[in-house]
């Protein structure tokens, strides 16, 4: 399958600047982005459209990770899903420049809660981004039991358009 992620220059600023911010006690900051989905054959676009932190009160302080959310984060995240009829990403950065990768820690993670929003909204895929300052690197859940393919192609659409392959 070839997976392919877009998102307004406007929206993955306002994302990396959200998660640049300080937090009393996490490393690092989190949060979803929804998005719609078109399909056709073998292609899957996800077309970003909106960002929600996770929210200062939902990071639990857990020192063996940069930052863990609380199961009212995922919840909420869920609802989302659900009410918008949205395909949901969990978004956090790594910083720095290129194609980053996700950490043994987020592999872990991803693997435990995203598999549950393709059970409560399993009208769209799901997954998990994780952010460079120039990049982006991503894994989509197709099902509970379905194969994880990851994004083959983000591109970052305004003036210029950047694209760049990431899997």
């Amino acid at each position: 399958m070839n997976i392919h992620f877009k998102i307004n220059r406007a929206l993955l600023a306002a994302i990396r600047t959200d998660l640049r911010r300080p937090h009393a006690f996490a490393h690092e900051r989190l949060g979803f982005i929804a998005a719609g989905l078109a399909a056709a054959h073998d292609d899957l676009m996800i077309l970003a459209r909106e960002y929600r932190p996770v929210r200062d009160e939902e990071y639990l302080q857990d020192p063996s990770v940069g930052a863990m959310m609380s199961a009212e984060a995922i919840r909420r995240a869920r609802q989302w899903a659900m009410n918008d009829r949205a395909a949901i990403f969990h978004v956090h950065t790594h910083g720095g420049h290129g194609v980053p990768g996700f950490s043994g820690v987020d592999n872990r993670e991803n693997a435990r809660f995203i598999p549950n929003f393709t059970s409560v909204a399993p009208h769209a895929v799901h997954g998990a981004i994780v952010l460079s300052d120039t990049a982006a690197f991503g894994q989509v859940w197709l099902g509970r039991n379905a194969p994880q393919p990851f994004v083959a192609r983000f591109t970052e659409v305004g003036m210029p358009v950047n694209t760049w392959r990431a899997a």
